[in-house]
Formats: C-alpha cells, sequence, structure tokens
C-alpha cells in the first residue's frame, strides 16, 4: 500500500481587495449613478443620484464612494453632528451594488464608515434609519446598533455608541 498525496494546488491563495472609502467627485460620481440595486431592493433607499444632489445643498452631508481595491461597489453617505445633536452622526445612504453583494463589502465598508467618524472628535454616536424589512438590518444589529424607535411608517431607527 502507498501512500497518496494530495496534490498542491497552483493556484494563488485569493486575497480580498483592500476596501477604503473615497469622496465623490467629478471623476468617479457618474459611476456612482450607475450603481445598482436588486429589484426587491429599489424601494429600501434613494437613488444615488438624488443622495448626490441632496448632498449638494445639505452643508454636513459627507457622501462616499465605496472601492474594493480600484472597483466602485458601494456608496454611503452620512451627516456630521450639527447644533441640535452635536455628538451624534447620522448614515442615511447605505448601498452596495447588486453585483458586489454578499462578499463582505457593506460590513468592511461600515467598519471603515464607523472608524471615519471616530476620528471626528466629539462623536459619541451614530445612527441609522432603514425601513423594518430591509434585510441589511441584520448586518446593522450584528454591528452593534440597537433599535431605538420604530415609527408609523415601520421605519427603524438604530443607534450605535461609539464611546464603547
Amino acid at each position: 500500500m502507498t501512500d497518496q498525496v494530495a496534490p498542491r494546488s497552483t493556484k494563488a491563495p485569493q486575497t480580498k481587495p483592500k476596501m477604503r472609502l473615497a469622496e465623490v467627485t467629478a471623476d468617479n460620481w457618474h459611476d456612482v449613478v450607475a450603481l445598482e440595486l436588486g429589484d426587491d431592493q429599489r424601494d429600501l433607499v434613494a437613488s444615488n443620484l438624488y443622495s448626490l444632489a441632496e448632498a449638494k445643498f445639505t452643508p454636513l452631508a459627507c457622501p462616499r464612494a465605496i472601492y474594493a481595491g480600484t472597483a466602485l461597489v458601494g456608496f454611503l453617505m452620512y451627516d456630521l453632528p450639527d447644533d441640535d445633536e452635536p455628538d451624534r452622526a447620522a448614515i442615511y445612504r447605505f448601498m452596495i451594488d447588486r453585483r458586489h453583494q454578499r462578499r463582505g463589502y457593506g460590513r468592511a465598508a461600515l467598519n471603515l464608515l464607523l472608524d471615519e467618524l471616530r476620528e471626528h472628535r466629539g462623536i459619541a454616536a451614530v445612527s441609522i434609519c432603514y425601513a423594518a424589512k430591509n434585510p441589511a438590518r441584520v448586518l446593522y444589529e450584528s454591528l452593534g446598533f440597537r433599535e431605538v424607535e420604530r415609527d408609523a411608517h415601520d421605519e427603524v431607527f438604530a443607534e450605535l455608541s461609539l464611546t464603547q
């Protein structure tokens, strides 16, 4: 009887691309607008075109393009704190393109955003609002967001402490 040795794989191990958040600029905004959600997701978040227009007229809005390596994979937008709530930021747009979902990019992007928010002095908490039927709620909960309110339209308001 001879020992059998499994053949060695000649494939290089796959490494995950480096994730980053980037400004939305004149060079990439068309690509951001072209990102797509699945048909069953379109009613869960405003379009990226609408979001960029809104950001133009909302001084505290921070739109961010989400990249995995050189590939644009998503978009998010948040507001920095204002005078009414000087210690709270609010995420109000978050999407990963349908062709890039279920690869861990959403989790990585939110973790990058939370790190970015922690760098701003005085931000103690971040909130996010989403439709109760949004499947991304599982992701938000896994990152520590906790529901604090639900409105009459079944919108969930969740919050995460950044000081823990």
